[in-house]
């Protein structure tokens, strides 16, 4: 799971949980909203570690270097 499939399913448990005040029978919408946010949390702390782990953009010593060696054949130019 992503980062944005994370922050799209705390956004859609966050809705559930306070954005609507329907009822419906045999479905509780605020447990289901609960079980969303809890899970697109986890998946977004989770996401976090791998980025770091993987070094992401600008992450402390994920710099690249490029060496080039080129070989002579003995003719300069």
């Amino acid at each position: 799971m992503g980062i944005s499939a994370s922050l799209l399913l705390c956004a859609a448990g966050a809705i559930l949980i306070w954005g609507i005040n329907a009822t419906v029978s045999g479905v509780d919408i605020q447990t289901i909203g609960a079980i969303l946010l809890v899970i697109g949390i986890i998946g977004f702390v989770i996401s976090l570690f791998f980025w770091s782990t993987w070094g992401g953009f600008g992450a402390p010593g994920a710099r690249r270097t490029t060496t080039v060696v080129r070989d002579h054949d003995g003719v300069e130019y």
